[in-house]
């Protein structure tokens, strides 16, 4: 059974991984024996450096994630760097905050070039790689609970999360013959960089945790098992779903 999980020499490939959740990931996929390819716009070295305390091989691509033909340059390297690529983790994403009344056209198309164009033609890259090595491969998305709910604020971010949620669908109905799966993981209220100032609002943190049923936030490493599951030869037939690591929260 732990052959199943094992990532040994596997080549993961993975965006927006710096810090919080996609950090997380990196180091949960390097201790599973991938060897990781980190594309982000600044220097992650502390990803980095974790990484090789597991004893794995990181790579780093400084990469604008907003530019389609990012991902084949990125594609390249990563295949000039380790020889192949075997998963891929569509984790960067950008949010705007605004009334929708008084939303910008800037701020939808920056998030949504970000958010959902750029996971497709990240995806597309990676899949003909996939198929040129004529081998099998593993997309994960990071979706959110805006991808099952509306939010207040965030209509882009909705929009494009939403969005990840059915072309995760989409490409898993056309590339499942290629032996790619596709799926991905929605995760709820994390402690990271992103939610500390939720975290800090005593009353609004209050209100988040009541509808938890696990009672907390979650975590970077909650997202280990999940991502190293869809990851492995264990989820060789899940293809097309997406898990929510929410402590609950869409069951309450």
């Amino acid at each position: 059974m732990q052959d199943m999980f094992d990532l040994t020499n596997k080549v993961a490939v993975i965006t927006g991984c710096n810090t919080g959740l996609g950090q997380g990931m990196a180091v949960a996929l390097a201790q599973a024996g991938a060897d990781i390819v980190g594309v982000n716009r600044s220097d992650p070295s502390s990803t980095q450096a974790l990484v090789k305390k597991q004893g794995r091989r990181f790579h780093s691509v400084i990469a604008d994630m907003s530019k389609v033909e990012t991902t084949k340059l990125v594609i390249d390297e990563a295949v000039t760097a380790f020889g192949k690529v075997d998963i891929l983790v569509n984790n960067a994403g950008i949010i705007r905050r605004n009334d929708s009344i008084d939303f910008t056209e800037e701020d939808w198309d920056d998030v949504m070039d970000v958010n959902v164009k750029m996971v497709f033609f990240m995806s597309q890259a990676f899949a003909k790689q996939i198929i040129a090595q004529q081998s099998t491969g593993n997309i994960i998305n990071i979706a959110s609970m805006l991808s099952y709910q509306g939010g207040i604020r965030v209509p882009s971010y909705t929009s494009s999360k939403s969005g990840v949620l059915g072309l995760t669908r989409s490409m898993a109905n056309e590339w499942a013959q290629h032996g790619i799966n596709v799926n991905a993981i929605a995760p709820g209220y994390m402690a990271t960089n992103n939610t500390q100032a939720l975290r800090d609002d005593e009353g609004r943190s209050t209100e988040i945790l009541g509808r938890i049923p696990a009672g907390r936030w979650g975590t970077p490493e909650d997202m280990a098992g999940p991502i190293v599951f869809l990851a492995s030869e264990a989820s060789r037939y899940v293809h097309g779903y997406t898990i929510a690591v929410d402590g609950g929260w869409l069951a309450r």
